[in-house]
């Protein structure tokens, strides 16, 4: 696992990505640090981190592209079923090698409210606790984007598609909201996702059989409640939408409360897509 960490990290930090990565960062933090601190001499450093959390939708697909893309384009994907090393400690070594790189910038930013603090009063505890949310929820979307990254060997396409699921993933509470508040509204809100669940389940375990099962178990589970009681599905997809947000769990940790379940949260989506990456590696090494 070492052995691909300090690859990866030289393929990293010898191309652009690492330096693309971090100057986006630092330049979105410095505008809305410049915005809210300077210019509206607001002393909430976690306000600016809200805000530039939009850029997590277009510098993680960047970065995350090629981690297994590449490999997969240039057949060297083969070559890591040969090291002496599982297929787990491969996608920890890349992922470690992510992280590292997002820690560069991140260890800049934190400097940040000290600075601000020789200059009026900046509330250090919210500040810093906003700065370890941001850390995991940026390794929570870099987990995703790997997993991405292991469906295609098309860098471009891994880039696109990872930046409109974490687009989506960012808008999510306010999308939900324009759909109907109905039962029937939330049914088929449910329905699609469903359906993109048991696509994702073919995909992963080429057992059409499982992916069908799934998709009708839940598909009927939902019919027959909103049957039942329909006034259970009133409103409930915005709130579905809220707990799977990312962005909005965040928010929790801006307005000053530092929210364990939310850590538990974004601990439980690294594993998720890590677990399902290393499932497309070793589904890809038998097929």
């Amino acid at each position: 696992m070492t052995a691909v960490l300090k690859h990866e990290l030289r393929s990293y930090f010898h191309s652009f990505t690492a330096y693309v990565f971090g100057a986006f960062l630092l330049a979105i933090v410095g505008f809305g640090a410049m915005l809210y601190n300077l210019q509206a001499a607001v002393s909430n450093f976690e306000y600016v981190l809200s805000f530039g959390s939009i850029v997590f939708v277009v510098i993680v697909p960047i970065l995350t592209m090629r981690v297994i893309a590449e490999e997969r384009k240039q057949k060297t994907d083969q070559l890591l079923y040969s090291l002496p090393i599982t297929t787990t400690q491969v996608i920890l070594g890349k992922y470690l090698a992510l992280l590292a790189v997002y820690l560069i910038p991140l260890a800049v930013i934190s400097i940040y409210p000290i600075i601000f603090a020789q200059f009026g009063d900046v509330y250090l505890p919210t500040s810093y606790g906003s700065l370890v949310a941001i850390f995991i929820m940026g390794a929570a979307l870099v987990a995703l984007g790997v997993f991405i990254s292991s469906l295609t060997d098309n860098q471009g396409l891994a880039a696109g598609i990872g930046i409109a699921v974490i687009l989506f993933n960012y808008y999510s509470v306010s999308l939900s909201e324009y759909v109907s508040s109905t039962a029937a509204g939330t049914v088929i809100a449910l329905g699609v996702l469903v359906l993109a669940l048991g696509a994702l389940i073919r995909y992963l375990t080429r057992n059409e059989y499982l992916a069908y099962a799934v998709a009708f178990v839940l598909l009927a589970a939902i019919c027959i409640t909103g049957f039942v009681d329909p006034e259970a599905f009133e409103g409930l997809l915005p709130n579905i939408m809220r707990q799977l947000s990312l962005f909005e769990r965040f928010n929790t940790f801006v307005s000053g409360v530092f929210d364990l379940t939310a850590i538990v949260y974004y601990l439980s989506v690294i594993v998720f897509f890590l677990f399902l990456s290393v499932q497309s590696l070793e589904k890809r090494r038998y097929h």
